[in-house]
């Protein structure tokens, strides 16, 4: 089995003592639970967004929107080095999934507030079209419209991976002062064009966590697998509402 998300890689359901699946139905991974938890930590990652959203406008109404950059860093910085404890140990993640959902609420909600100011009315898109993408990919997913082949697995692993060498490329180039790559965020016709390719790719991880999820279940992965296993799929949601924002910005500076 193969993941475009890092949360979600070959052996991701075995259990890390043994090497050796659950026969116990009581203490194995189960749909419902890994559904339930996945709803958990987007209420937890909306509380989060709530309190930084708020914040924020207190924090301009003072005249002082750089206050609300300790929840930008904090929740980005802080999320990332609890997302990666969770993939290094998975057995933490009834722990660390909420925290990294706090975390990143705390990122969303400050991060979305200043796109807001900019563009009225680009947040509810944003969202909507990502559980909308979300409803649309897991219906088909559960139709057999689109099927989690090897080829199309490949396919959206080696997507992925270029994407993220891109983005390691470009943030290493700005280091030293360079912008070789500003189509990555300018609002030329280029720079939608890959903003939309990045958007497809995020979306079509959707379906290879669903895929993820039906194995584990299947191969009765260890219970907290389904804390990890809703983790993975926050992780990939979040980056799938971020090139949502991040392309509906670009296309609205063009009007």
């Amino acid at each position: 089995m193969r993941s475009g998300n890092p949360a979600l890689s070959e052996n991701t359901f075995l259990d890390l003592g043994s090497g050796s699946i659950v026969r116990n139905s009581a203490d194995a991974m189960s749909l419902n639970g890994t559904v339930n938890k996945t709803a958990f930590l987007l209420v937890l990652t909306l509380i989060g967004a709530m309190f930084s959203w708020t914040q924020f406008s207190t924090a301009m109404a003072a005249g002082n929107p750089g206050a609300i950059m300790p929840y930008v860093w904090g929740g980005a910085i802080g999320g990332f080095i609890v997302a990666l404890v969770t993939i290094f140990k998975k057995t933490w993640s009834p722990v660390t999934a909420p925290l990294y959902a706090a975390l990143e609420g705390l990122f969303l909600g400050a991060t979305s507030a200043m796109f807001e100011v900019k563009y009225p009315g680009i947040v509810m898109q944003a969202v909507g079209l990502t559980f909308g993408t979300l409803a649309a990919l897991l219906m088909a997913y559960r139709s057999g419209l689109v099927k989690a082949t090897e080829n199309f697995k490949l396919g959206v692993v080696a997507a992925t991976g270029g994407i993220a060498l891109l983005y390691l490329v470009q943030i290493g180039l700005g280091f030293f002062g360079f912008k070789g790559m500003s189509f990555i965020h300018d609002s030329s016709l280029i720079g939608i064009a890959f903003s939309g390719f990045v958007v497809v790719i995020a979306a079509l991880n959707l379906v290879l966590d669903f895929d993820f999820i039906e194995q584990g279940v299947e191969q009765g992965a260890p219970k907290y697998m389904e804390w990890y296993a809703a983790f993975g799929l926050l992780v990939t949601l979040v980056w799938l509402y971020l090139e949502i924002l991040r392309l509906l910005s670009k296309l609205q500076s063009r009007n």
